[in-house]
């Protein structure tokens, strides 16, 4: 029995040491790009303007991807992914301060939409390869590493977030890039060299067609859409709406409120890898019926938070406590519903299945994105909570029609 595992569990650690050298890049480039040109002194509309295309190639490189691994293998998409991270980084370092402010907008978003589109690939990659190094009898097993390799990667971004920052003071910006870039490709190569012919594709993978990105399967298609309302109904208030919250309410520094933001992507992170146990999922596996639950706790936390802050009701407590308990209970949800995709997922459709369910993760990120601005102009941070809480009743009436069985069936 062990040693029927063990290339599985080789080959699952150099993808997620693949996938933890990828995401420790993606943060640290976020804060670069944020704080190198807020010291050049764009404003924070331009600023923003550089992540839109992040955030947009996000929904066309899941749809895409999916399709590219089922007929290429994940091996390829993976590779394409750290690739274009690497070039990405490379070229982001040839920007020049003496630039015209449109130009470096210009160059900057279409670099940022080619890391975007090397997040996706990566991340696809590395969550659809699980399924398929998994034994297909092995459930527990599979909620454990999925957790494990979604919780790491949230806390590893969050310290990227810090090491972008002190790459940034102590290499400056085109340092900083050329560093990531070199270690990044030191962990291509590594990899390339260790994993040989796992993850290539089917015999019949060329027969893949794209129109199969888009699922026949009503599992699918129902857990995808309470995704979209889930992440969608986070990042309603967190994006915008928290933060500024904390610096312009409660005179939070820059500093203060990047920390306080970091850290808790950090304990976020860590909670999601060990999901698995809060829910004791050895002995009970999850289903339809466990993300409902789930779900519901997380409409009562968002709910109290608002009318805490609406009653002015120790605004400052009710929104750094409450943002903790938030925390905790989203990263069960985020960790159910990363399982679940892969359970419900058909082993000879999984690259597509997954593509097409982060698709729809990609559209709420965006959607939330947008709604946290708006709803804050508004509405300020009750707003964004009652705006929040809104996309999770409906994400949770979607979750209703999730059937407790996660045994996935083949479809036509």
């Amino acid at each position: 029995m062990t040693a029927a595992i063990t290339p599985a569990i080789r080959n699952y650690a150099l993808v997620t040491g693949a996938y933890w050298g990828f995401t420790l890049t993606d943060g640290a480039l976020r804060m670069l790009v944020l704080l190198h040109f807020h010291a050049l002194g764009y404003s924070a509309f331009e600023i923003a303007l550089l992540f839109v295309l992040y955030e947009v190639a996000g929904i066309v490189t899941n749809l895409m991807g999916g399709w590219i691994a089922q007929r290429h293998g994940l091996r390829f998409t993976l590779y394409a992914g750290l690739i274009l991270q690497i070039a990405s980084l490379c070229a982001l370092s040839l920007t020049n301060p003496d630039w015209l402010a449109a130009v470096s907008v210009a160059y900057v978003m279409g670099l940022q939409a080619a890391s975007g589109v090397a997040k996706d690939l990566t991340k696809m990659s590395s969550k659809s390869a699980i399924k398929v190094l998994v034994p297909a009898d092995a459930k527990g097993a599979l909620f454990r590493w999925v957790a494990l390799l979604t919780g790491s990667k949230n806390a590893l971004k969050g310290i990227g977030f810090f090491m972008g920052g002190a790459l940034l003071a102590w290499l400056g910006f085109s340092g900083a890039l050329l560093a990531m870039a070199g270690g990044l490709a030191i962990t291509l190569i590594a990899v390339g060299l260790s994993l040989g012919d796992a993850m290539v594709p089917a015999s019949n993978a060329a027969k893949a067609k794209f129109r199969d990105v888009f699922s026949k399967d009503r599992k699918i298609n129902v857990l995808s859409a309470a995704r979209l309302f889930l992440f969608g109904s986070r990042d309603i208030w967190f994006v915008v709406g928290l933060p500024v919250f904390l610096a312009s309410e409660l005179g939070w520094g820059h500093i203060e409120v990047g920390s306080y933001m970091a850290a808790w992507v950090i304990g976020y992170g860590l909670i999601q890898a060990i999901a698995p146990k809060m829910l004791r999922a050895q002995s009970n596996e999850p289903d339809g019926r466990t993300a409902r639950v789930w779900i519901f706790a997380l409409i009562l936390v968002t709910g109290l938070i608002a009318l805490a802050v609406y009653q002015n009701i120790a605004p400052e407590i009710a929104v750094l406590a409450g943002l903790l308990v938030f925390g905790v209970v989203f990263a069960v949800n985020s960790s159910l519903h990363s399982y679940l995709i892969l359970a419900y997922a058909d082993g000879d459709k999984v690259a597509m299945n997954v593509g097409f369910y982060y698709m729809s993760n990609a559209i709420g990120r965006l959607t939330g994105t947008v709604l946290s601005g708006v709803a804050y102009v508004y509405g300020g941070l009750v707003g964004c909570l009652v705006t929040s809480m809104l996309f999770l009743i409906l994400g949770w009436l979607i979750s209703s029609a999730l059937p407790r069985d996660t045994t996935s069936k083949p479809h036509g």
